[in-house]
C-alpha cells in the first residue's frame, strides 16, 4: 500500500490486502486482472456483458495499483449520480475511500478519502480543474460505461482533456457501442478488414460467456400484440394490429397506442407480468419487478395500475427526485413487488433480485435496449431465468434476437461511387424503421389514442419463437406465464417446446398461424439469417459471400433468393451452431 494512500485511512479501515475470500473473482476477472498486471498498459478496454461484476474487476485493479505504489489517486467517472454512490459503497469493501459527494466547487478531495466519484457531465463542466487534479498525483482514472464519452462532442473533448494526463486509465462498458462516428476518449481502434476503424477491447466477456458460466440469467422475452386504434392530426381514425406488416409511421402510432395509459394494453400486460412474478416468486420469494416507462406522467399511470393489480404500492423512481437513489436502494434490499421508472434504472444500477420486466418504453435505440435489459440478467443462484414482456415491435424484437451478438463500435464507414455513406445491416433496419441508431429513438408524431387491446403474440427465447397466436387469458398465455422461476437455460429451451407441442395439439392459436402468409414468413427468416451473416463474418474477418457460400455447402439448397423456407431456417440454425463452437 503506498504510504500517502495509507496516510488517508483512519485506523479502524479494513486494509486493502484484506480481499477476502468473499470476494474471490470469477474466472473472467482473474483472467482480465492477469493480462492486466502483465502488460500493465497505460490504457485498457474491458468490455464485460451487464451483470458479469466489472466493478469488482476494476476495483480489484485498483487496490493492485495503490498496494504497489504505482497510483495515488482514484478518480471514477460514472454516467449518473446514483452510481457514483453505488461505486463508493462498493470500494469501500474493499478498503478504498471514494468521495461520492464531491463537488467541482471544493477544488480537492478530503484528506481522508483516496479519490473521488464524478459524472461525465460534471467532468464537462470543469475539465480544467480535473486535468489539474489528475496532474497533482498519480491517479488511475476508472471510465465506467465509457460510451458515454461519446454522447457530445464536448463531453468527449472534456474527459479527453482532463485525464490524458492520468498514470492509468481503466474504460468498462457492458453494452455494444453507440454506431455513430463520435471518438471515444482512450479507446483503442483499428482498421478492420472492410476499411473500417472499430474499437479494439483489450478483454471481452460476452452474454453467451456469461451464460454459460451461470454469471447471468437467461432471459425470456414475452411479445404482445393486439388491435390498436388512433386518430391522426387530421381526424382520420386508423386501426391496426401491433406486429403486422404495416408502414413505418403506423408502427410508430401503434406502439404509442400500445403504451397509452388509458388504454387496455398495458393494464393487460401488466396483470400478466405480475402473475409471471408470482410464478417466480413461489421459487425467488424476494424476486422484483421494473417497469421502464418513457415519461413521468405514464410512470405514474402505470404506478396506480400495478397497485389496482397487486394491492401493494410499487417504488416510483423519477430521474429529477432527488429521492430516486434512496428508494432505489430501498427497493433493493427488500422484497416488493414492483419499481416503476423512466430512465433512472437503465443503466449500471444494479438490483440483483430483479427478474421480471416491462418494456414500456418508446426508446428503441439498441444501445438503451441493450442496457435496459442488463437490469434482469444478473444471476445470484443457478437455475434464475429473467423475463421481459415487450411490445411486439420487429425492431425490439431484432434486439432481443441478437443479444448474443457483440458489436465493436464503428468510428468510420466505407462510401460508395457517390461518396455515399454505406451503412450495416443493423442500421439499415433502423433507418427503414425511422429510427436513427444514434438518435434518442423516441417515437414523435401528433396522434390521439383511441383504443388497445393486448394478446401474447409469441416467446422468445434463443432467438426461436414459442407459442404463436396464444389468445389472451387462454390457457396457452397461462401455461407460458407459469414458466418455473426456477430452470437451467436447456431446461427453458425443453420446457418452451414442449408446451409449444401441446399448443398445437390442441390447435391453439391455430387460426393466426395461418394467416401467417408464406411469403411474409419467408423474408422473416432471410432477414433473420442475413443478420447472422453479417454478424458471423465481422467475427471471423471474412466477407459475407464466402460464409453464405459455406452454409450452402454444408446445408444444401439453392442460393439464397429461390432457397425455401425450411431451407432458410436450416441455415439459420447451422449458422446459430457455428457461434457456440459446434460445426
Amino acid at each position: 500500500m503506498s504510504t500517502s494512500a495509507a496516510s488517508h485511512l483512519p485506523p479502524a479501515y479494513p486494509g486493502r490486502a484484506a480481499w477476502g475470500t468473499a470476494n474471490k473473482l470469477r474466472a473472467w476477472q482473474a483472467a482480465a486482472l492477469e493480462r492486466y498486471l502483465q502488460e500493465r498498459p497505460r490504457d485498457f478496454l474491458a468490455v464485460a456483458t451487464p451483470g458479469a461484476g466489472k466493478t469488482t474487476f476494476a476495483l480489484r485493479v485498483a487496490t493492485e495499483l495503490l498496494d504497489r505504489g504505482e497510483v495515488q489517486r482514484i478518480t471514477v467517472v460514472a454516467p449518473t449520480e446514483h452510481l457514483k454512490v453505488q461505486w463508493a459503497e462498493a470500494a469501500a469493501k474493499v478498503g478504498i475511500r471514494i468521495d461520492p459527494r464531491f463537488a467541482n466547487a471544493q477544488g480537492r478531495h478530503g484528506r481522508d478519502y483516496d479519490g473521488i466519484a464524478l459524472t461525465y457531465a460534471g467532468v464537462a463542466s470543469k475539465p480544467l480543474l480535473h486535468r489539474a487534479r489528475t496532474e497533482a498525483a498519480r491517479t488511475l482514472v476508472i471510465l465506467d460505461e465509457v460510451h458515454h464519452g461519446g454522447d457530445a462532442l464536448s463531453w468527449g473533448e472534456a474527459v479527453r482533456d482532463a485525464f490524458e494526463p492520468a498514470t492509468r486509465r481503466l474504460a468498462l462498458t457492458g453494452t455494444p457501442f453507440r454506431s455513430d462516428t463520435a471518438a471515444i476518449p482512450f479507446v483503442r481502434y483499428e482498421m478492420d478488414h472492410e476499411g473500417i476503424l472499430r474499437s479494439r477491447a483489450d478483454y471481452t466477456y460476452g452474454y453467451a460467456d456469461a451464460l454459460r458460466d451461470g454469471v447471468v440469467r437467461p432471459v425470456i422475452f414475452l411479445s404482445y400484440g393486439g388491435t390498436m386504434r388512433w386518430r391522426t392530426k387530421v381526424g382520420d381514425e386508423v386501426e391496426a394490429r401491433l406486429g403486422e406488416a404495416i408502414t413505418q409511421d403506423m408502427t410508430k402510432q401503434a406502439w404509442r397506442t400500445a403504451l397509452d395509459p388509458a388504454g387496455d394494453w398495458v393494464p393487460s400486460v401488466l396483470r400478466a407480468a405480475d402473475k409471471r412474478l408470482t410464478e417466480v416468486r413461489r421459487h425467488v420469494e424476494d424476486a422484483g419487478g421494473l417497469v421502464i416507462a418513457s415519461d413521468q406522467t405514464s410512470a405514474r399511470a402505470y404506478a396506480r395500475q400495478l397497485l389496482e393489480i397487486t394491492g401493494e404500492r410499487p417504488t416510483v423512481v423519477l430521474s429529477d427526485d432527488a429521492g430516486a437513489s434512496s428508494r432505489i436502494e430501498e427497493y433493493a434490499e427488500g422484497s416488493s413487488r414492483w419499481m416503476v421508472a423512466v430512465r433512472m434504472v437503465s443503466e449500471g444500477v444494479d438490483v440483483p433480485r430483479l427478474c421480471v420486466g416491462v418494456y414500456a418504453t418508446s426508446t428503441s435505440t439498441p444501445l438503451f435496449f441493450a442496457q435496459a435489459v442488463g437490469r434482469f440478467v444478473r444471476a445470484r443462484r443457478r437455475g434464475e431465468t429473467a423475463s421481459l414482456f415487450l411490445p411486439n415491435v420487429p425492431l425490439l424484437l431484432g434486439h432481443a434476437g441478437s443479444m448474443e451478438v457483440e458489436r465493436d463500435h464503428a468510428l468510420s464507414r466505407p462510401r460508395d461511387e457517390d461518396g455515399e455513406q454505406l451503412w450495416s445491416e443493423e442500421e439499415g433496419l433502423l433507418a427503414a424503421a425511422g429510427t436513427d441508431a444514434s438518435a434518442s429513438g423516441e417515437l414523435l408524431g401528433s396522434f390521439e389514442a383511441l383504443h388497445s387491446a393486448a394478446e401474447l403474440d409469441h416467446v422468445l427465447f434463443d432467438a426461436e419463437q414459442f407459442g404463436l397466436g396464444g389468445l389472451p387469458g387462454s390457457q396457452d398465455e397461462e401455461e407460458y406465464l407459469g414458466l418455473p422461476g426456477l430452470l437451467e437455460p436447456d431446461q427453458v429451451a425443453s420446457v418452451l417446446r414442449d408446451r409449444q407441442q401441446k399448443q398445437t395439439r390442441r390447435g391453439g392459436g391455430r387460426e393466426r398461424a395461418e394467416a401467417v402468409s408464406a411469403h411474409r414468413a419467408l423474408a422473416e427468416h432471410r432477414k433473420e439469417l442475413n443478420k447472422l451473416v453479417s454478424a458471423y463474418a465481422q467475427k471471423k474477418g471474412q466477407p459475407h459471400a464466402v460464409v453464405h457460400a459455406e452454409l450452402r455447402r454444408e446445408c444444401g439448397g439453392p442460393e439464397l433468393a429461390t432457397a425455401t423456407s425450411e431451407q432458410v431456417q436450416a441455415r439459420v440454425q447451422r449458422i446459430r451452431n457455428w457461434f457456440v463452437g459446434r460445426r
